[in-house]
């Protein structure tokens, strides 16, 4: 199947029972057994799985190209998950420009447990080798980054990864398997927080795991099963909805992106505009590389450099609406340093390039010119 077959029919199967063309809400915690460890069907608890959780799960392995998708109650429960898979004395290599509550969980939640954390600028591939050790057991690449936009070349990462036995997990949220396939590209876990483009609607809280290795599979399914951060069958049934318009959705996110940056790029009021579609973006080559097109996520900065100045155009603003997340049909507007990452020190946000100016978009899927007319008037 090709893409847009995929996110509609991929692993997909109309219900048994009554022929239902969408999977059920099996809203139930339990299923009937037989006879003492013999359950009717395959399915016995709805934490180890439950039937609409699984469809979302046979959904997210095949748009994904993977063997086994798993899904959780948030991407952080994704997150957590993979880590669980290390011990005191590991390493992990992790990209400098990460997501704030990703870079929380790594260097508060973890700090104690003894496994050591380094962050690095992935474009910089000698100083990547040059952190690896026998120690070494993760790299975890987020790309395009966020808030950055900063992007690694998942080939060339991949090979290193192979060359030292060691697993590649690529958070694929922004670029989305529409427009980018991490396992295809050599990564071993792809993670989504499936709150945002998967889902697509602002209404569920979600993550996802998918990976082509079975024995993988079934080691995550484990720890997933063991602590419980299953997603339930209502959730799952939303993001098994937004997966079936992904490629529509995406594709209009990333025509109207582009005439947001065109509009952005040369307004005088506007410094940098962080777009890998830019051919002035330092990753623009890697970004034609390893995707289909450039997403719906931009970031920028002003040429005065003030946080007030970001402030006052997020107050401004109307169609656009000033929230945390991203990824919906609506267009939603954040302050990176105030909110989405504000639990990332304030030197260490200097120090990765997230000035008090910066200003993250997530365009919608509403009319680019009614888009762009809002953030007009609010640089006025």
């Amino acid at each position: 199947m090709k893409f847009n077959t995929k996110v509609i029919h991929g692993g997909q199967h109309h219900d048994p029972s009554t022929g239902a063309v969408m999977p059920p809400v099996y809203q139930t915690s339990t299923f009937i057994q037989t006879s003492p460890g013999k359950p009717l069907a395959d399915y016995e608890y709805s934490r180890a799985s439950n039937p609409t959780r699984t469809a979302l799960e046979n959904a997210l392995a095949s748009i994904e190209n993977g063997t086994r998708g798993l899904a959780f109650s948030s991407g952080l429960a994704a997150t957590d998950c993979v880590l669980r898979s290390f011990k005191a004395g590991d390493e992990i290599i992790a990209m400098d420009d990460l997501y704030g509550g990703t870079y929380r969980m790594f260097s508060r939640i973890y700090k104690d447990s003894g496994i050591k954390f380094h962050f690095v600028d992935m474009t910089d591939i000698e100083k990547l080798k040059s952190l690896i050790n026998e120690n070494t057991k993760l790299i975890w690449v987020e790309t395009p980054t966020n808030p950055l936009m900063k992007l690694a070349d998942i080939q060339e990462v991949a090979k290193i990864t192979k060359a030292n036995n060691i697993l590649f997990a690529v958070d694929n949220t922004f670029a989305t398997p529409y427009l980018q396939k991490p396992l295809d590209l050599g990564a071993d876990i792809v993670m989504h927080s499936a709150t945002k483009y998967l889902g697509g609607h602002s209404d569920v809280i979600a993550g996802a795991l998918i990976v082509k290795d079975e024995a993988l599979g079934e080691q995550l399914h484990f720890q997933q099963f063991a602590t419980g951060a299953t997603l339930g069958p209502m959730d799952s049934f939303l993001v098994l909805r937004g997966i079936k318009t992904l490629s529509l959705r995406v594709q209009r996110h990333c025509e109207n992106g582009e005439k947001v940056v065109e509009y952005l790029s040369n307004h005088p009021k506007i410094n940098t505009v962080y777009y890998p579609g830019l051919k002035s973006h330092p990753f623009h080559e890697i970004a034609k590389k390893q995707m289909k097109a450039f997403g719906g996520m931009v970031s920028f900065t002003f040429k005065s450099g003030k946080k007030e100045d970001s402030i006052a155009f997020l107050e401004k603003l109307e169609v656009f609406t000033l929230a945390e997340s991203l990824g919906g049909v609506e267009s939603l507007a954040n302050h990176p340093a105030l909110m989405t990452h504000a639990s990332i020190p304030a030197d260490k946000r200097a120090e990765v390039g997230i000035t008090d100016d910066l200003v993250r978009l997530s365009v919608g899927i509403e009319d680019a010119e009614d888009l762009i007319a809002d953030i007009e008037q609010a640089l006025a």
